[in-house]
């Protein structure tokens, strides 16, 4: 099983509102740089959000939803200090509800 972690917002939020793109494209040549494999994705209103378990975290995200996955904890967590406004949550997969964590709907 592997853990995800993401932060959570409107996706016009996250990619409006919020200076995402130029946060995204900094890790992204620094992992290069690296050589280190990408560990995070951006995703518009994924399906994984429509399960039982995230029922509450999605009804307080205002409109069409979008999330920022990763298997690195301290990067949601930067995100989230970053950020400020976005929810944040975690789960295993695959698991009962979530086969797929980058399927969108």
């Amino acid at each position: 099983m592997t853990t995800y972690f993401f932060v959570a917002a409107s996706e016009k939020f996250l990619t409006v509102e919020e200076p995402l793109d130029e946060i995204l494209k900094e890790r992204m040549r620094n992992y290069k740089e690296n050589n280190k494999e990408i560990d995070f994705w951006l995703l518009k209103n994924p399906s994984f959000l429509q399960t039982t378990q995230f029922a509450d975290l999605k009804a307080k995200i205002p409109s069409t939803p979008a999330v920022v996955l990763s298997n690195d904890k301290k990067f949601i967590t930067f995100l989230k200090l970053r950020l400020e406004f976005v929810a944040v949550g975690e789960f295993e997969c695959p698991n009962a509800e979530i086969i797929d964590p980058f399927k969108v709907e």
